[in-house]
Formats: structure tokens, sequence, C-alpha cells
């Protein structure tokens, strides 16, 4: 009999695991963004009839599934680089993914909780769901991989309304069209929360009008933006991707040979007079300007080229007890003087830090070379080249959109990324990573100019267009002329208003609703 139950009770969940299923499918490197519209179809419909804490097992279930197909590249990650051994690797992944579902579960219990009339449930669905990847942004330090408006980043029309509203307010738009198609299935299958013939056509009314308004504004902003490029000043900058093997990256026998690399695939480009020449992350395997022979093999480089450099490398200072690490990028003039630095600020826990150290020793670091990295300045002062400011986001920092607007705030009028992504091997990570870097272009009206040691490199224009990029693991060297916009966007002075407002609504809906339970009752 138990058996026969529990199997039951698997089958029930099943909507909810495909709704995980397509959810994943609706983010690179799969195309079918459309699918983010319809892939919470199913966990919704599941819901509506169950009690608040079956709700909360199967978003439970669909998040768990989700992620779990989304970010399964983080097993090979730490384990053939990292040096873990795959059972502490996949009980990694699996702690981290129960974490996030954690978030997708409590947003169907919270379904169930506010029980909103069928009227509104659009309006609270995407109301909760924003204001919970809000506080994953920036929660536990924050892991905002797999927002859900990430999946739109090659619907160029629709995804222009990030410089009101950032990400977020495509994951608003997204999870408003799921639930009112939710909704029309259920009106269509009568039952509880069924709702009238009315109520239908309010909600799928302003859910309409809604994404009718903002593939309009996504119309009216491209062909502004464009106008705006058309007179924009368009240095040319140069991005080089040496492919170097992460297995080699740190063997001291392979130190000249990187620079070799970098250093004859910058000269290639020089030809072209690039106004900056952009390195990867820790491109340089030594501490430049400490390995004096190193660094000068680099610098007779930059001379030669006889233009600006933008060179990511390990760094270190001497502290009062010990010395300090840092993940930095240098900004060299053609002369080869150091101009600007400019330290990351936003670790990757376990990857460059170790949370809670005197505890979690045993664990240890992915990054090797260094000790544990500090957290650098938080002025986020662009750095200078020629007549242009470049805000500079190194590797993990793309995924926060704080950083890349504190930046264009202070005067950047480009965007640079600067990454390592070898961690991640032939998996979707690459691609996934490289389309955050569009949203970012698109929420500050900047170019994006991304640099990865085995790609994807490339350029991305204010309205999101990739005009360039790199195929993963080849040796590569492009150049490009990047539209300089100096417009500081709604989204770039005001930020994520609409996260705070999505928490805010929540908060009053669950006092409208208490103050109400109570006020029934003393009217019965």
């Amino acid at each position: 009999m138990y058996p026969k139950k529990n199997l039951s009770f698997a089958v029930d969940y099943i909507p909810a695991l495909v709704s995980g299923l397509m959810l994943t499918a609706a983010f690179p490197d799969t195309g079918a963004y459309y699918l983010a519209f319809v892939a919470l179809v199913p966990l919704v419909v599941l819901i509506r009839a169950m009690t608040p804490q079956r709700a909360f097992y199967a978003g439970f279930v669909a998040g768990f599934i989700h992620y779990l197909t989304l970010i399964y590249w983080l097993v090979p990650t730490i384990t053939i680089y990292g040096g873990l051994h795959p059972l502490l690797g996949i009980s990694t992944l699996t702690l981290l993914c129960l974490y996030l579902a954690l978030y997708v579960g409590v947003f169907a219990f919270l379904m169930k909780k506010l029980d909103p009339c069928p009227i509104l449930m659009p309006l609270a669905g995407a109301f909760l769901w924003v204001g919970l990847e809000y506080i994953r942004t920036y929660a536990l330090t924050g892991f905002p991989w797999g927002v859900l408006g990430y999946s739109q980043d090659s619907n160029q029309t629709l995804v222009q309304i990030a410089d009101l509203t950032g990400v977020l307010g495509l994951s608003f738009l997204i999870v408003l069209c799921n639930v009112c198609l939710a909704q029309i299935f259920i009106y269509l299958r009568p039952g509880p929360g069924a709702g009238s013939r009315r109520e239908i056509q309010i909600l799928v009314v302003y859910t309409l009008v809604l994404m009718a308004a903002a593939l309009a504004y996504g119309n009216f902003r491209v062909r502004a933006i464009d106008a705006l490029i058309l007179n924009a000043t368009k240095p040319k900058i140069s991005v080089i991707q040496g492919n170097i093997r992460q297995d080699l990256k740190w063997d001291k026998a392979f130190k000249e040979a990187t620079i070799e690399k970098y250093g004859s695939l910058s000269l290639k480009v020089a030809g072209e007079r690039p106004e900056l020449i952009i390195w990867p992350e820790t491109a340089l395997p030594f501490y430049y300007g400490y390995d004096t022979v190193y660094s000068n093999l680099v610098d007779g480089y930059v001379r030669t080229a006889k233009t600006h450099f933008l060179i990511g490398s390990p760094a270190f200072e001497q502290g009062k007890e010990n010395p300090k690490f840092y993940n930095r990028v240098y900004l060299l003039n053609p002369l080869s003087l150091v101009t600007g630095t400019y330290d990351k600020t936003h670790l990757v826990p376990f990857g460059e830090y170790v949370p809670f150290q005197a505890y979690l020793k045993f664990l240890g670091k992915i990054t090797e070379q260094a000790g544990d990295f500090s957290v650098g300045e938080t002025s986020f002062v662009p750095l200078a080249f020629k007549n242009h400011k470049t805000g500079v986001l190194i590797c993990f920092e793309i995924l926060f959109p704080n950083i890349a607007r504190q930046f264009v705030k202070n005067g950047a009028d480009i965007l640079t990324t600067i990454t390592n992504d070898a961690w991640f091997g032939h998996t979707s990570a690459a691609r996934q990573h490289f389309s955050i870097a569009v949203l970012r272009a698109v929420e500050n009206r900047r170019s994006v100019v991304r640099a990865a040691n085995t790609g994807i490199s490339g350029v991305i224009d204010p309205v999101g267009r990739v005009l360039e990029k790199t195929d993963l693991f080849a040796d590569a060297a492009i150049t490009q002329a990047v539209p300089a916009l100096e417009e500081i966007c709604f989204y770039s002075r005001h930020g994520d208003l609409l996260g705070i407002t999505a928490l805010v609504a929540i908060c009053l809906w669950f006092m409208v609703k208490g103050i109400k339970t109570p006020f029934r009752r003393t009217q019965k």
C-alpha cells in the first residue's frame, strides 16, 4: 500500500517537474527564450487546489529541478579545477540547489497564503517573484545567477525596458504572463479559484496592455538609442582571448609562453590603432610590478603597441600584519606606466575566499597562487584612457547590477568585464555568463566589452546587440569601434526600485489580509 501511496504522491508533482525543466530550457544555450512565458503555468495550475504546505513542496520541486539542470556545470568546475572529490562536488551542487529552490517554494507558499482574488492573481505572482529575486540578489552575499529576466537576452525589443526597471522588470512581465495563462486555463476547467468571466477578461486586458506598452517602449528606445549611437564617439577597442588552459595557467614553466601569446596577439591588432587593448582576468600568472623579469616582458609589448592596455593580474600589498591579496586590473598607458587600478569588490565564496574560515578550512579554495583575496575599495572610480572612462567588472561582478550602475554614475561611458571562464569547460555556463552582460549594457545604455580567457569574448552595444563575439576555446583577437554614450538613464540613477516596490507591496498585502481576517470574524 505504501509504495502505491508514494507513487501517487510523486505523480502529483510531475507538473512542478515540467515547470522546472521548461524554466531551464528558456536560458542559453537552447535559444528557446519564449518558453519562459509558459514555464510556470503547470506549477501555478497545480497549486490552485493545494494547501499552502503542499504548494511549498510543489514550488520546491520545480525550483530544485530548474537549478539542478541550470547550474549542473558547478560539479565539473569544482572537481576538475578545485580538486574536490566528485561526491563532495555533487553534494555542493545539491546544497546550493536546495537553497535556491527555497525561493520558488516560498513563492508557491505565499501565493496560497495571500490567496488573492483571480483578478489580482497575475500581479500578486509577479510582485512575489520579483521581491524574492531581489532578496536572492543580495542575501548571503547574493547569487542572482538564473534570475528569470536573463532568459530574454536575445529578445531585443522586450529587453529595452531594463533601462527603467532593470532585469527584474523582465522577470515581472514573464511571471505576469505565466499567471495570466494559468488563470485562463483554470477558468476553462471550472473549480476552486476559477474566477468569473468578467474577472478573467479584466486580468487578460491589463496583462496585454502592460506587455504591449513594454514592446512599444522597446521599439521607441531602440530608435532613440540608435540615434545617439549614430552621433557618438566610437573608440576602437581590442579584446585579446589567450585561450590558456586552466591546468597550465599557473604552471611556472608556462609563464613566459603565456606573456608571449598575449603580447603577440596584441601586436597583431596594434596595426588597427585601437585606443585600448584588453586582456582577461588574471591574464598575468604572476604579481605584476613585483616579478620584475616577467613584468618587463609585458611592458615591452605595451610600449611596442603604443596604446593603452587593461590587464588582469593577481596583486598583493603588505598589510600591518599579513599581506593582502587582490584580484586586480591594471590600466597601463603607452609608456607602460600604471595610470589606474581596480580591485575586485564582490568576491566569489570558496572561489576567492572561504567564508567562516575558522569552521570551513577543510573546504579550501578553487583559486590557486594567492591566499584569500581581500575586498577592494568600493568607490567604483572609472579608469580613464584617452578621452574615455571605463568601469571594470571582474568576472562574478557582472551579476550585480549595482556595481555597473555605480561606475556609470561616476562617469563611465563604456563598461568592461574581464573574466576567466576556463573553469566552465564546454558547458552552457560560459553562454549563460555572457548573456548577463547584455542586460548590463541595456540597463545602463553603455557598450560592454568582454574579455574572457577561453571565451566567450565580445562587444555588446547599448541596445544589447552583440556586435562581435568569439568562439569558445579559440585563440582570438578582435577589434571593434565601440559606441560611447554619456546619457544616464532612469535605472542607472535609481536602481532596483521595482524590487523594493515588490517587497513593500507584499508586506502591505499581508497587513491588509491580516486586518480583514479578524474583521470578518467579528462580522460573523
